[in-house]
């Protein structure tokens, strides 16, 4: 029995029920959407996504006592918008009676729906979760989901009650449309659990979706079971199980006839009136023919997918899935412990509630179909996910930039990312491919593009992965690479050929253009790498190098605020190529019809540019340099002003009057930061493609500006405006969509933890360092879990010299205790940018 709840960082009730589905499986294995009433959705096991696929699969529930018995699905009634369709309701098992309320409770990863009928002398509480360990990669990427439900008998007179699990059989139905008649169950009784282990027989043994399945009941006894359901014409498979259970609880296999690949385990107990039962179940798959993908970006059949097969890691780890379940069940309670310290360091925190939910919540993308492991152990990853296949592959440098999560939560497998920027992606020129091909040995440096914001921001990520690690021996291994990235810039026709410290040449960029002439956004970029080199290289004894870095870095701060700064904020300051012929090999993606106007060259008057705007993200750079402790040496006056006049100009409170001429993601009464605006007029005829739209990752990365900064109240509002859109009544809470599902630069939001006090952890040194901001902050880095209680004066007063902070680690491990530093102040103590207008 699990006697105390879980941590809770949000509450969904009524219409925000309608959109929420929360994905819980292991990184790199696929997941399963745990739903808004309780039902599970989106099976992405198939190495691939796949939105809307939902088996009838489901969990339900049968209580008897002395006045009779009833029986319900584990789920609250259908919402009003799952009511209509061609043939009635659309929604999986749409006939059966349910409860009738709901409310779905979360703090990622623990999800959970309590459900309750007036009618019914029961209350069932239904947790499902699969472990997120920061450190431990291994016991975060179990492919699995584990779902327990509790019932509290309500009534006056004890129950016998019996709790089924029905998983279907769904390897193969990917590519066959339907149920493989080869897909067979058997039952298998292990030490605490009773499980069914199915496999397949009929589908081919390197496909995609050829793998196992298993359903696992811990504890007992299990008082039935089926390993097939009976196949009927008309539903009535469904009605010939339902029958059986209703009857008495118990089930028998049929009699006669074709097979259904279903299998079912009961498990019974008695609950005496007042008191309170738990069932614990796993589902468990494993799917091994990963393929990876394939620099072709549309296209049938694959859209993007390859023929190459890269493998899953962890495939390796299990033969199957009923040895996924096997192993997991001794485990199953460290893993849960471990999992919760992590997520109360967040939620016990002096993080306001709307922080905590967005630093929790959009960790979800390491555990959908957008991020992989391969054979080796590699991480990958996609920008995001369509519906059926993957989006835009490559593990794409200019998009990872943006989030803070998997270097603080996994540090190992941020390690395996810069092998492959640095090695696989790397050309002799020092050229990094911002697509890693698969297989990387052959296709690593196939993508023959730099984005100049990808590359140099895979610098400072490097440099921040050996800080949040302190391992000497991995920047060593990768600095060879990492300095040939960072000369790239100076190249004859590069971006940075004078190392002025000014980018002048033609940089592609996260808006999927190139940009001519310096703009604050890559800027901060190019600035950020070359503090981070500065200081690898003087750990490293290459002193001449780095001196060379400090000179670019001075020159380039200096110009970029005598340039770039208007007084408000960082423009950018056009300066046309002229001719192709002044632009280095490797540098320029063309797209049909980019410049109509002057037929095949862009290069006289550029179009896609940013010109006079104010950028959301044009301090991007700069707040990572800040956060990993690097000084990059651009006015502090000006940073502030930039990132305040990004809060005045960029937001809106509605778009009722707004036109963007491209994606929607924040409509009617909403609010949110626009990608850029032009206050000052003079936006270019056809300005940056993306410049109306609004990106979450965009607007975090504003927020963990201003909170870094000291204008906390300021960040507080642009996250809340974020997770209000993303509230389960139009939006999934744990679903960030930009160009594509579950979108990595969503994540940014996990740097809010550290941005909010300023934290900066050295493991090196053993030491973290944070403003004397009173409170109780949390700390993930790797091995590393904890929180740093800071408090104030005697006058209540957060003067460094008399706050006083204390390390408590919350989770044992490799990282083990910080020694805990506080600044003299606060910076920019108190703000000074109002919040946004409501």
């Amino acid at each position: 029995m699990h006697d105390t709840p879980w941590p809770v960082v949000r509450r969904y009730r009524g219409d925000r029920l309608a959109h929420i589905a929360m994905p819980v499986g292991g990184i790199g294995t696929g997941s399963i959407g745990f739903g808004g009433r309780g039902q599970l959705l989106d099976w992405e096991l198939f190495n691939r996504p796949a939105k809307g696929f939902t088996p009838d699969s489901f969990f339900c529930l049968r209580a008897e006592g002395a006045t009779g018995s009833f029986t319900r699905v584990l789920e609250s009634a259908l919402l009003p918008g799952e009511y209509a369709g061609h043939g009635g309701s659309p929604s999986a098992l749409h006939g059966l009676p349910r409860f009738r309320e709901g409310e779905f409770a979360a703090a990622y990863p623990f999800g959970q729906v309590r459900l309750s009928d007036p009618e019914l002398p029961v209350e069932a509480t239904v947790r499902v979760f699969n472990p997120l360990v920061p450190g431990d990669a291994d016991a975060s990427g179990v492919p699995a989901l584990v779902y327990r439900v509790r019932i509290r008998n309500t009534g006056a007179e004890e129950l016998a009650v019996d709790v089924c699990g029905n998983l279907q059989h769904v390897a193969g139905r990917r590519h066959t449309g339907g149920l493989p008649a080869g897909n067979v169950f058997r039952r298998v009784e292990l030490d605490g659990a009773t499980l069914l282990a199915g496999h397949t027989t009929e589908v081919a043994e390197d496909d995609e979706s050829w793998g196992t399945l298993a359903l696992a009941a811990l504890g007992g006894p299990v008082t039935g079971h089926r390993l097939t359901w009976a196949r009927r014409s008309w539903g009535d498979s469904l009605l010939d199980f339902w029958d059986d259970f209703s009857a008495d609880g118990r089930l028998a296999e049929p009699a006669d006839g074709a097979r259904v690949p279903t299998g079912s385990l009961v498990v019974s107990d008695r609950v005496p009136a007042g008191a309170e039962r738990e069932f614990t179940f796993v589902v468990a798959w494993h799917f091994p023919h990963r393929r990876g993908w394939t620099h072709r970006f549309q296209g049938p059949p694959d859209y993007g997918h390859g023929a190459d097969v890269v493998g899953n890691h962890y495939a390796t780890r299990y033969a199957d899935a009923a040895d996924v379940a096997a192993r997991l069940v001794p485990r199953l309670a460290d893993h849960e412990r471990r999992t919760r310290a992590y997520v109360e360091s967040v939620t016990t925190s002096s993080l306001p509630p709307a922080v905590q939910d967005a630093v929790l919540s959009n960790a979800a993308v390491l555990k959908t179909p957008t991020c992989f492991r391969i054979a080796d152990g590699t991480f990958l990853a996609w920008e995001g996910g369509n519906p059926d296949h993957g989006s835009c592959h490559g593990s794409c440098t200019h998009v990872w930039n943006y989030q803070y999560a998997l270097e603080q939560l996994f540090p190992d497998l941020a390690w395996t990312m810069r092998e492959v920027e640095f090695v696989h992606a790397l050309d002799e020129r020092g050229l990094m491919s911002f697509r890693a091909g698969l297989p990387l040995e052959r296709e690593g440096t196939g993508w023959r593009i730099a984005a100049a914001d990808g590359q140099l921001g895979a610098l400072v990520r490097l440099y921040r992965t050996w800080r949040l690690t302190g391992r000497d021996e991995k920047l060593a291994e990768l600095w060879p690479g990492a300095r040939r990235a960072l000369e790239f810039a100076w190249i004859p026709l590069g971006w940075d050929a004078d190392r002025d410290g000014l980018m002048e040449g033609c940089q592609h960029s996260t808006s999927d253009v190139e940009y001519y002439g310096p703009s604050g956004i890559n800027q901060s970029w190019y600035l950020a790498a070359l503090a981070a080199c500065e200081r690898m290289a003087r750990a490293l004894g290459e002193h001449a190098f780095a001196d060379t870095c400090a000179e670019v870095l001075a020159r380039g701060a200096a110009g970029t605020d005598a340039e770039l700064f208007n007084g408000a904020y960082y423009e950018q300051k056009v300066l046309p190529a002229g001719s192709a012929d002044r632009i280095a090999e490797g540098l320029r993606i063309r797209y049909d019809g980019d410049n109509p106007d002057v037929g095949s060259d862009d290069l006289v008057r550029p179009d896609l540019q940013i010109g006079p705007g104010c950028m959301g993200d044009q301090l991007a750079g700069h707040t990572l340099a800040v956060l990993c402790g690097l000084d990059d040496r651009l006015d502090p006056e000006h940073t502030a002003t930039a990132l305040r006049s990004v809060l005045r100009h960029n937001h809106r409170g509605d778009f009722h009057s707004h036109m963007n001429h491209l994606r929607t993601f924040a409509l009617g009464d909403e609010h949110g930061l626009l990608n850029c605006t032009y206050p000052r007029g003079g936006r270019p005829t056809r300005p940056f493609p993306y410049c109306n739209e609004v990106w979450t990752g965009v607007e975090y990365t504003a927020a963990l500006g201003l909170a870094a900064q000291g204008d906390r109240e300021a960040a507080e509002h642009v996250v809340a405006d974020v997770r209000d859109r993303y509230d389960g009544r139009v939006r999934n809470p744990f679903n960030e969509v930009e160009c594509g599902n579950h979108y990595v630069r969503s994540m940014a939001s996990f740097g809010l933890a550290h941005a909010w006090p300023r934290t900066v952890v050295d493991a090196g040194a053993g030491t973290v360092e944070l403003d004397p901001l009173p409170g109780r902050w949390p700390v993930v880095a790797g091995g590393h879990v904890g929180v740093v209680h800071v408090t104030a004066g005697p006058d209540g007063s957060a003067d460094g010299a008399v706050a006083e902070a204390v390390w408590e680690s919350v989770a044992e491990g490799a990282g083990g205790p910080l020694t805990v530093r506080l600044r003299d102040a606060v910076a920019g103590a108190g703000g000074g940018a109002a919040a946004p207008p409501a």
